[in-house]
């Protein structure tokens, strides 16, 4: 029985309840992209768009300059109890209609006119999707740093290494040579069509004002005498503004196209990150040993085999890679919004998308270490390419055979000589020289050379240098703040 300091396995206390930390997520635990997207990022999200709200309605003369100043200087999420709202978000189904109760009442503690004016004319989904927007953007703004480190580790990687022969490998065995700075240069030209991606999308992030049903009548309820198409207009760029994003030509409530993308760059992140780490785990086998991670002391250990030093950074990043495929697809899944507001599929999205946004932010992070400290053993690379005794090299030999002997002929002695030397262990130059046809077609041709792996890298040392001119996109601004723009009231 479980005595007083022992729990049983259906006891979980109070205390139990805690914030998600990432105990099961070790690709996202502590890295920076967590606390971008936690509650509290949220929250204050959410908070940054009430007030950005009320200065725009302030801009337009449809909410004093002093209740949007008192407004805006009271949304700080620190003086909200995340917890609290959270539970009392089962009421509603969102958070927001709590967060505005309990927001207004703390605006009335310190000015009871301006109480008035907060959420006035607006409704949750407007001031959720924009702090989802918020959220977001300043995920993304992390994730490009993190990806621009890569990029700039990668690029010097494939600089370095542009001649440093190694095996290619196709359906996991030796097919012909390459240079890891070839291999180097593929990564990051995938870093940078996941950087351009995010960058696309911060770029194009929207705020969301609609009102109740897309009308933005309850904002023109607020505003009589005013023109609806100038005032929706001009309340939609002043909100856009004031918050730092775009203004949309339309709500888009149940038109879900931002959300869709960003689930969409995210995943692709991970993915394009992921193809990387999968190299770098079959790379770094105990009998392939052509790379290593960094290992700090302390990283990899097992809990059991003193001896191992496990590829961790690459596994964390592999894990989001898997993770994020099926995320993706349930946030297009809820692109099937009814009517003018959906009941369910715009409230599955929040999770996927978040998850997400931590998956990508995670792998990026990891991926910067892992690509900027990598250890590549160019001896051993070199060394695994004389494995199978010049049967690396058979596609030239057959190139060389094809016009003396014909192709079929000369295709249908490599066949026959690499299977020999494969089953005899034998070099391939020894079982050819040995064969009276081939010996007298490569009489005349540079022997030595022609078995040599380095010479026949073709011309992965001139498509590394043409994958470098690709320019990276402009490095991203500073996350931005929580708190309002200078000057703004």
């Amino acid at each position: 029985m479980a005595g007083p300091d022992m729990a049983g396995p259906d006891t979980a206390g109070p205390d139990m309840a805690g914030p998600d930390a990432g105990l099961l997520a070790p690709v996202w635990a502590g890295v920076p992209v967590a606390g971008a997207v936690g509650d509290g990022a949220w929250l204050q999200a959410m908070l940054d768009a009430e007030a950005g709200l009320s200065r725009a309605q302030a801009r337009l003369g449809t909410v004093p300059e002093a209740a949007a100043r008192v407004i805006t200087e009271t949304a700080r999420a620190e003086r909200l109890d995340v917890v609290a709202l959270a539970a009392r978000a089962r009421q509603s189904a969102n958070p927001v209609v709590a967060l505005v109760r309990e927001f207004t009442a703390l605006v009335a503690a310190r000015d009871t006119a301006a109480a008035a004016y907060v959420h006035r004319g607006s409704t949750s989904q407007d001031i959720f999707d924009t702090a989802a927007m918020l959220v977001a953007r300043r995920a993304l703004r992390l994730i490009r740093a993190d990806l621009a480190r890569t990029e700039q580790a990668l690029a010097a990687l494939a600089h370095t290494h542009r001649d440093t022969l190694m095996a290619g490998r196709t359906l996991a065995l030796h097919a012909v040579p390459t240079t890891f700075g070839c291999k180097a240069a593929g990564w990051r030209h995938l870093v940078l069509d996941a950087a351009d991606r995010l960058a696309a999308l911060d770029a194009a992030a929207p705020v969301q004002l609609g009102g109740a049903a897309g009308t933005l009548a309850g904002y023109l309820a607020h505003a009589p005498g005013t023109d609806p198409a100038a005032y929706t207009r001009d309340l939609t760029e002043a909100f856009a503004a004031e918050v730092g994003l775009r203004a949309p030509l339309l709500p888009w409530h149940v038109l879900r196209t931002p959300v869709a993308d960003l689930a969409q760059g995210a995943a692709f992140t991970c993915a394009a990150l992921g193809k990387i780490a999968v190299d770098v785990l079959s790379l770094t086998r105990t009998e392939v040993g052509e790379v290593r991670e960094p290992a700090p002391a302390g990283r990899g250990a097992s809990s059991a085999m003193p001896h191992k030093q496990n590829p961790v950074l690459a596994t964390a990043i592999r894990s989001a890679a898997l993770q994020a495929p099926p995320l993706a697809a349930g946030v297009l899944g809820c692109m099937l919004s009814e009517d003018e507001r959906s009941a369910g599929a715009w409230h599955a999205e929040w999770e996927p998308l978040r998850a997400l946004l931590r998956l990508a932010g995670g792998a990026a992070h990891q991926a910067a270490e892992l690509v900027g400290r990598l250890r590549v053993d160019a001896a051993r690379m070199r060394a695994n390419t004389t494995l199978t005794g010049g049967l690396i090299v058979s596609e030239r030999i057959a190139a060389v055979l094809a016009p003396l002997l014909g192709k079929a002929a000369a295709r249908d002695l490599l066949d026959t000589a690499s299977a020999q030397a494969a089953a005899s262990g034998r070099p391939l130059a020894e079982v050819l020289g040995q064969d009276p046809r081939a010996a007298a077609a490569l009489s005349g041709v540079g022997h030595r050379d022609l078995f040599d792996p380095q010479a026949y890298t073709g011309a992965a040392a001139a498509l590394t240098e043409r994958a470098l001119t690709r320019p990276a996109p402009p490095a991203p601004p500073a996350p931005p703040g929580s708190s309002a723009p200078a000057g703004a009231v």
